[in-house]
């Protein structure tokens, strides 16, 4: 692991790319040598394939940031890392989560807007911030790109709680039908706002002025 470390540094470089072939030609006779790559990521090393990464072949993998400095003295050899999700666990989580990414509600195949990228589901980890302070780590599902983006947020269940507490008895009628059902609609107005502000600062401009705010 530490040989790949070091390799991924002088070889490879922070945010170039490299394949499976190119690594186990570098390392030849060494068994395992994709095991001993992975094992970085939970050092902190950042290593994408094309799951986190649409613009990567299923050949290819990215080597994003670098971690921990695995090769110093004193640093463990592996890092206690959670264990994996099975199959059926990941299957109860996604039909929980209605078989959605709960980031963006995009659904399995759903082409993302202005592209012809289909989405993919898969689990996350995402530490939840109990009421009376205990914080814990739960699944959710989320796409490809909204797990890529979310790696190190928080949730704060106590601070949402407490914001649907101050809702007025006429507003929390209305999130308790959102919740119950599981969705909300949104209106014409509302879409084209969000897609407003996820335009570049030039394409803001020209819309503001579309509207006569310029």
């Amino acid at each position: 692991m530490k040989r790949v470390a070091l390799w991924l540094l002088a070889e490879v470089g922070e945010g170039n790319e490299f394949t499976k072939e190119q690594m186990r030609a570098a390392f030849p006779g060494v068994s395992q040598i994709d095991r001993r790559m992975r094992d970085l990521r939970s050092f902190d090393w950042r290593i994408d394939t094309n799951r986190e990464d649409p613009l990567l072949t299923s050949a290819q993998q990215r080597f994003v940031t670098r971690g921990q400095p695995v090769w110093e003295k004193g640093m463990p050899s592996r890092s206690k890392s959670a264990p994996a999700i099975g199959a059926v666990r990941r299957r109860e989580v996604i039909s929980g989560d209605s078989n959605m990414c709960r980031s963006c509600g995009i659904t399995p195949g759903q082409f993302y807007v202005g592209t012809f990228e289909g989405a993919q589901l898969d689990i996350a980890r995402r530490e939840v911030v109990l009421p009376g302070g205990v914080s814990e780590v739960q699944l959710v599902t989320e796409c490809n790109r909204c797990r890529v983006g979310a790696k190190e947020l928080a949730a704060d269940l106590s601070a949402v709680i407490e914001r649907a507490g101050a809702l007025s008895p006429d507003e929390r009628e209305l999130l308790a039908g959102w919740v119950d059902a599981d969705e909300r609609t949104f209106s014409t107005a509302e879409r084209v706002w969000a897609e407003y502000r996820a335009l570049p600062a030039d394409a803001r401009a020209t819309l503001r002025e579309f509207l006569g705010l310029a």
